[in-house]
């Protein structure tokens, strides 16, 4: 089995970082602030987050913030929850939630709330599971969860369980590893995982896992590397990581490594990009690879700066 390429992961993070008018930087405009919680999160997993300016990024998540609290995806842009997380777990990295107008933000965040217990993802109404999971971790992390009905939030998010254990973005809709993520980690943030089929779900997802060791998100589908971090996070939240071959996935997600520029991309030999980056070193973590920070699999952040946010 080969080894992690940290030093040039974190190397090829920093560069890409660097370039604002390649192709990948341009398609990523609307959604910078993902992209730069995935990769600060990659550098502190593998103990780099130091080589970043910090003054430098804070000061630009805090120019992406709108008058309503929330916070775009670049400067100039619109806001939504999902952006606003990730400004928020950017600023945990650096242990600077404090400069946040924390009742401001939270604010933003309980209005996206409907009387089912849904969540909006913005002021244009769409609904999805993933805007719960992102909602509940948002206000969990800024210590705010009684800004919301949680007890309607949790029953909205079982009405979109399905018979084979898994859930989907609304009631009805397919099960996915990513909307399960979602569901199963808002349920574990709020303390009300009983409600999940443990044995049930955790056969669906192990069988995700294929020959070549990789996972992939739905039945009949090719393995990808950020499922690495979706399935079996879940895993672990449920207490049935021990129920897939643990080695062949480590092996598969090493494979995915460009050894000379760095990166990890979603199959062997296809093109790097931060998102799976993130979502390769997010899964060895969850794995115990030697040298890197172990993740929290429910908030998705290194869990020193849970501990820090939680236990402080």
């Amino acid at each position: 089995m080969g080894e992690l390429a940290a030093e040039q992961h974190a190397k090829y993070i920093l560069t890409v970082e660097k370039k604002k008018d390649d192709i990948e930087s341009v398609l990523m405009e609307h959604l910078r602030i993902n992209g730069a919680y995935w990769g600060l999160t990659t550098l502190d997993m593998l103990g780099k987050l130091s080589a970043v300016d910090q003054e430098t990024v804070i000061s630009w998540v805090m120019s992406c913030q709108h008058e309503s609290g929330g916070f775009g995806g670049n400067e100039g842009h619109d806001p939504h929850v999902l952006y606003t997380l990730s400004a928020i777990q950017i600023l945990a990295l650096f242990n600077k939630i404090e400069i946040l107008n924390i009742d401001k933000v939270s604010d933003y965040i309980a209005a996206l709330q409907n009387e089912d217990g849904s969540f909006s993802g913005d002021k244009w109404g769409e609904i999805d599971t993933r805007f719960s999971y992102v909602a509940i971790c948002s206000l969990a992390l800024l210590k705010q969860l009684d800004k919301i009905n949680v007890e309607k939030a949790v029953r909205y998010i079982i009405s979109c369980m399905n018979l084979d254990g898994g859930f989907g973005c609304t009631p009805g809709a397919e099960s996915h590893s990513g909307q399960i993520f979602c569901c199963v980690g808002a349920l574990a943030i709020t303390g009300c995982l009983d409600f999940v089929d443990k044995d049930l779900l955790g056969w669906w997802l192990c069988e995700r896992q294929v020959k070549s060791g990789g996972l992939n998100g739905r039945p009949e589908k090719l393995p990808d590397v950020c499922y690495s971090w979706w399935v079996l996070s879940s895993l672990i939240m449920i207490d049935r990581v021990h129920w897939i071959d643990k080695e062949k996935l480590v092996k598969f997600i090493l494979d995915c490594q460009d050894k000379e520029n760095g990166g990890i991309s979603d199959r062997p030999d296809d093109a790097v990009d931060v998102f799976h980056t993130y979502f390769g070193v997010a899964g060895l973590s969850l794995l115990e690879y030697p040298g890197i920070k172990a993740i929290d699999p429910a908030y998705a952040l290194p869990v020193d700066v849970v501990n820090r946010i939680f236990l402080n």
